[in-house]
C-alpha cells in the first residue's frame, strides 16, 4: 500500500511538472508572438503596395518602391549618421566614467563613499523625464541646444554602468591588484590591464543596453533638437510618420524598417555573445 501511495505521489509530481512546463513554453511562445507581430506587419506592408498594407494575400505582389520612396521623402542616412554619432559619444563617455567611478567605490577607501554609492543608488529611482526642464536650462545657458553633445550629455555618466562595474570589480581578487602594483603598475595600468579584461562580459552587456536605449531614445530629443543637422532617427521617424505629412502605412512601415535595421542586423550576427555575456555578468 505504502509503494502505492509512493508511485502515486511520483507520478503527479511528475505529471505537475510536465504541466508546468508547458504551460511555461506556451507562455513564452505567445509573449514571443505578441511582442514580434509589430515586426511582422512592418515587413508585410514594407514589401507591398498600399492596397496590401492591411490584406494578407498570398498572391499579393512584392515590390521595393516603398523603401525608395521613404529614402527619398527623409534624410535617413543624416539621421542614421546622427544617431550613430550620439549613441557611440555617450557609450564612450559612458563607459570611461563608469569604469573609475566603479573602482573608486569598489577598492578605494574613502571617507563617504558609502553615501556617494547611496546617492548613485537613488538615481536609479529618478525617472529621467523629470529633469528635462532644468537639463533644458542648463544646455541653453551653455549654448548647447541642437548639438550632438546637447542630446548626449543628460547621459554621460550612468548610475546603472557605476553600480554594474562596481559590482563586478568587487568580484575581482585583490591579490591581482596586489601584484600589479608589486610590479610598479599605476592605478590607471592597474584598471586597464587588470580590471577591464576581466570585466570584458559586463561592458559588453552594459553597452548593448546602452546602445538600444540611446538608439530608441525619443523624448529628450525632440526636445532638444531643431534640425535636421542633430536629428536622430527616432525624431526623424515621429516628423516623417506625421499625420500632416501625409499617412501612407506601406511607406512608414519601410521607413521604420530602415530605421530598425542596424540594430536588428547586429544583434542577430552576435546574439550569441550578447546572451553569452548577459548570463556572465548576472552570474557576477
Amino acid at each position: 500500500m505504502q509503494n502505492q501511495v509512493t508511485f502515486l505521489s511520483c507520478l503527479f509530481n511528475s505529471l505537475s511538472i510536465r504541466l508546468s512546463n508547458g504551460l511555461s513554453t506556451l507562455a513564452a511562445w505567445l509573449l514571443g508572438l505578441f511582442w514580434i507581430f509589430p515586426l511582422i506587419y512592418a515587413l508585410w506592408a514594407a514589401f507591398h503596395t498600399p492596397e496590401y498594407a492591411a490584406h494578407f494575400a498570398l498572391d499579393a505582389p512584392l515590390t521595393l518602391e516603398n523603401f525608395r520612396t521613404a529614402w527619398v521623402q527623409a534624410p535617413f542616412m543624416r539621421y542614421m549618421l546622427n544617431t550613430v554619432v550620439i549613441t557611440l559619444l555617450i557609450l564612450v563617455f559612458q563607459l570611461v566614467l563608469c569604469t573609475l567611478a566603479g573602482y573608486a567605490l569598489a577598492r578605494i577607501n574613502f571617507r563617504g563613499r558609502g553615501v556617494v554609492f547611496a546617492l548613485i543608488l537613488i538615481q536609479l529611482m529618478v525617472v529621467p523625464e523629470i529633469l528635462i526642464v532644468e537639463n533644458y536650462q542648463t544646455l541653453a545657458s551653455l549654448h548647447s541646444i541642437d548639438t550632438y553633445i546637447g542630446v548626449g550629455l543628460p547621459y554621460l555618466a550612468s548610475a546603472f554602468g557605476i553600480f554594474l562595474l562596481r559590482q563586478t570589480f568587487k568580484t575581482i581578487p585583490q591579490a591581482l591588484e596586489d601584484a600589479a602594483k608589486i610590479e610598479g603598475c599605476s592605478i590607471l595600468q592597474i584598471i586597464w590591464n587588470v580590471y577591464v579584461p576581466l570585466a570584458k562580459p559586463t561592458y559588453l552587456a552594459f553597452s548593448l543596453v546602452s546602445i538600444s536605449y540611446h538608439w530608441n531614445n525619443f523624448l529628450w530629443p525632440l526636445v532638444v533638437t531643431n534640425t535636421e543637422q542633430s536629428r536622430p532617427l527616432t525624431v526623424g521617424m515621429a516628423i516623417f510618420g506625421a499625420p500632416e505629412s501625409g499617412v501612407d502605412w506601406s511607406v512608414i512601415s519601410a521607413g521604420t524598417l530602415i530605421s530598425v535595421a542596424p540594430l536588428l542586423i547586429v544583434f542577430l550576427l552576435f546574439q550569441r555573445q550578447f546572451i553569452q555575456s548577459f548570463m556572465t555578468a548576472g552570474v557576477k
